[in-house]
């Protein structure tokens, strides 16, 4: 950088309003606390780093206010040598030894000024001085926050377990008979490649599934193809599937633990779950339907994804839980494409699996989707099987929990998407959230109400009119919807013009009970106030000749 260009740049930062986190002034006339400048280094290091600066700088020989800030000058280190000797000085006592990028002095009429260029910590590495993180709210310098902290190191570099090397397991820690499975596997996804497979050895084809890296075994190795007693190569991760039977009142009916190789057992857990025959009548049929509770496809992506993106690091083990009409399928670590509406929107893989080497292994073996659409193929499954959709609870940041239904919960529900089968998915997904009573925004009610599905205020929702009409269910669309507030004024006012007065609880006694059903206990007493509050103040047709505390109501 020039000299020309230093002092446009010291020129701008002299007329900031404010210190910013990557800039410092100091006056530093002729000595200055080497220990501080350290921590300066560090803490302007690190916010250069966070801020997405090129660099920090600290600047020698100028006051930090007023503005525009004055040019004292400073006889700092005057001898050029001296000057440079701090980088090795710094490094020495720096994360990594890292140092300035250069020490710059400028002259000017007002004297000397030394402009430390400093750059930011590196991505994934925080930058301590003797030990210690420093980091600066506004003018103030301090110890590093733990959120900016771990904000630094979450930048590095992310490292597949996956794809880690045990350098003390051979071949002969795989199972053959999972070998075996998976050459069959990869001939039915590669049947172009079905008979030059078979002359390749073992450790060939490993290296071509891309399971084994240069015929050394790794943990997807382990995970997919080891044997039960091999499990322990990957200690102190955990290499267990849980399937475990419940009766209606979550008791444990019974259980097994399946360990590797995943690609046999995951297999043996499909076939412990008791996919019943389910029966349901469609409207224009005298004859049940017969399905199985579960599609084979949704049961095998949902574990296998279980498999796939496991957080190994956490310890954890995969569950399935099988309850007499749902699946509950968990595993641990975050669910990284943050939210499911995403995925189900999308038609590509996600940017980052935890597993990536893991994930490549799995789709080679036909055992998860090659681009990236299972779960909203899960989706589209069950809408086509009139069932609802799967619940993915991301309410634990380490937990993902996946709940698959294996029966109709709302038959007006059903009727609705077999009567409107143009619906698109992000709509049925929005009307099963609807059914299933789920906190819905604004933006997703006002979508399900330009098309007419439902309508009515959003602490009062129900479907609407003509999906009632379509549906057959009429009468249940009244006792949702309610009646009109003046038809509950009619008959607080015949019920005074009877017996002359009425209490609060005459009135509850007299409105409560036909209220609509999807009122809760809370919003029917709130709806009785407000019945009788607008009676009294705006309509002015009733009068409290009692007190606040206990009303007696009179006709005006």
């Amino acid at each position: 950088m020039s000299e020309a260009d230093l002092k446009l740049l010291i020129n701008h930062f002299r007329n900031q309003i404010s210190e910013t986190e990557c800039v410092e002034f100091k006056e530093a006339k002729t000595n200055y606390d080497f220990s501080k400048l350290g921590k300066y280094f560090s803490a302007l290091s690190n916010e250069a780093n966070l801020k997405n600066q090129e660099s920090a700088w600290l600047l020698f020989g100028i006051k930090d206010k007023p503005v525009p800030r004055l040019i004292v000058g400073s006889e700092y280190r005057k001898n050029r040598a001296d000057l440079d000797s701090l980088k090795a000085e710094i490094a020495n006592k720096i994360t990594n030894r890292i140092t300035f990028t250069e020490i710059h002095e400028i002259t000017y009429p007002e004297g000397r000024v030394i402009a430390f260029q400093i750059p930011p910590a590196p991505k994934g590495i925080p930058v301590a001085w003797e030990g210690h993180y420093f980091g600066r709210d506004g003018e103030e310098i301090g110890a590093l926050n733990l959120v900016e902290l771990e904000t630094i190191r979450s930048q590095s570099t992310k490292i597949d377990w996956s794809a880690q090397i045990i350098p003390t397991a051979t071949i002969d820690d795989l199972d053959p008979k999972a070998i075996g499975k998976a050459r069959q596997e990869y001939k039915e996804k590669n049947p172009k490649k079905a008979t030059e497979c078979e002359t390749w050895d073992d450790i060939t084809f490993l290296n071509k599934l891309k399971i084994t890296i240069q015929g050394k075994i790794t943990n997807t190795a382990i995970l997919l193809l080891g044997r039960e007693e091999a499990s322990h190569f990957i200690n102190p991760a955990v290499a267990k599937i849980s399937w475990i039977l419940k009766d209606e009142h979550n008791l444990e009916l019974d259980y097994e633990h399946f360990s590797v190789p995943f690609l046999l057992n995951s297999s043996e857990v499909f076939s412990r779950i008791r996919n019943l025959t389910y029966r349901y009548i469609k409207d224009d049929s005298l004859f049940p339907t017969e399905v199985k509770m579960y599609d084979s496809f949704v049961i095998r992506e949902a574990l296998h994804n279980c498999i796939a993106h496991q957080d190994y690091n956490l310890q954890g083990r995969i569950t399935v839980v099988e309850k007499p009409d749902e699946l509950i399928f968990s595993n641990v670590g975050s669910f990284l494409p943050k939210n499911i509406e995403t995925v189900i929107q999308q038609d590509a893989p996600q940017e980052y699996y935890r597993n990536q080497f893991l994930a490549d292994a799995m789709v080679n073996l036909n055992m998860i989707d090659t681009i990236g659409s299972g779960i909203k193929r899960m989706f589209i499954t069950q809408k086509n099987r009139f069932f609802p959709m799967p619940d993915f609870d991301l309410s634990d940041t380490k937990k993902v929990v996946v709940k698959i239904a294996g029966r109709i919960w709302d038959e007006n529900y059903t009727k609705l998407l077999m009567a409107k089968t143009d619906l698109d998915l992000k709509t049925v997904v929005l009307l099963d959230r609807f059914q299933k009573s789920f906190a819905m925004s604004d933006d997703e009610i006002k979508h399900l109400k330009k098309l007419g599905l439902i309508e009515g205020r959003k602490s009062n929702l129900h479907i609407s009119a003509s999906m009632a009409n379509v549906t057959g269910e009429r009468s249940d669309y009244i006792k949702l919807r309610g009646l009109k507030d003046d038809h509950y004024k009619k008959m607080i006012l015949e019920f005074l013009d009877k017996y002359k007065t009425a209490t609060k609880q005459d009135i509850d006694k007299l409105i409560l009970d036909i209220l609509p059903d999807i009122l809760d206990e809370n919003k029917k007493a709130n709806k009785v106030k407000n019945l009788v509050h607008a009676m009294s103040k705006k309509d002015q047709t009733i009068v409290n000749t009692g007190t606040n505390r206990y009303p007696v109501w009179k006709k005006v």
